[in-house]
């Protein structure tokens, strides 16, 4: 009976990871439609959206279900309840990725993004899938020296983001209006995006050793 429970706390972490697959693919493929002004791409994110959905409300189901028949205590609440969080984060950052799709759409046929604007908003979205490609493996294999790592990748996504807003801000924008309130947009949703994959890592870092990762770092 116990190996049954063990096996259905590892389901969850299972399908975590499947999550992290899911939103990462949806970020890259958003990422492309809005560079390239690709619909159909756009428009699939958009759709794919309630598979992350339908994941998270499942997962949800089953750490409900161990709460009220096991009543876990010490470690394995702590997964139960930290599974839960992440998986708040991670629907969330599929939502993010619909976004941006949503903008790549709703400029269609043209691109929502300036020329100058590509390399940067590309380079965003390299970060994203690096993040939550590494979320994924933080949680797979509850490696704490990997999850402290994110900070150092959300550093340079906060880079990207002030670098696009150097761009808006200088005299020379003369793209009007829409174009720069698409791009602050975008440049939100990945920003948000990194920030709840730094969520994801650091919650594991709380499984696995009890303590918060800003105070592992500052000893």
């Amino acid at each position: 009976m116990r190996d049954v429970y063990h096996d259905e706390l590892d389901a969850l972490g299972t399908r975590l990871v499947e999550m992290t697959h899911l939103v990462g693919s949806a970020m890259s493929r958003a990422t492309t439609a809005m560079l390239d002004a690709d619909l159909q791409l756009a428009e699939g994110v958009i759709a794919a959206d309630e598979k992350v959905d339908v994941l998270h409300h499942d997962l949800e189901d089953r750490a409900y279900d161990l709460l009220a028949r096991q009543q876990p205590v010490a470690r394995d609440l702590r997964t139960i309840v930290t599974s839960l969080r992440m998986s708040a984060d991670l629907e969330r950052m599929g939502d993010l990725a619909a976004h941006v799709a949503q903008i790549a759409r709703r400029r269609y046929p043209q691109s929502a993004v300036p020329d100058e604007l590509h390399a940067t908003i590309l380079e965003m979205g390299q970060v994203a899938e690096r993040v939550v490609a590494k979320a994924g493996s933080v949680i797979a294999a509850r490696d704490v020296n990997t999850a402290l790592e994110l900070e150092r990748d959300d550093d340079a996504m906060d880079q990207l983001h002030r670098r696009l807003f150097s761009v808006l801000l200088d005299k020379e924008w003369a793209h009007g209006v829409e174009p720069a309130i698409d791009v602050i947009l975008a440049g939100r949703y990945y920003e948000r995006f990194a920030d709840h994959a730094v969520s994801v890592a650091q919650r594991v870092v709380y499984l696995v050793t009890g303590e918060y990762a800003a105070d592992l770092v500052s000893e």
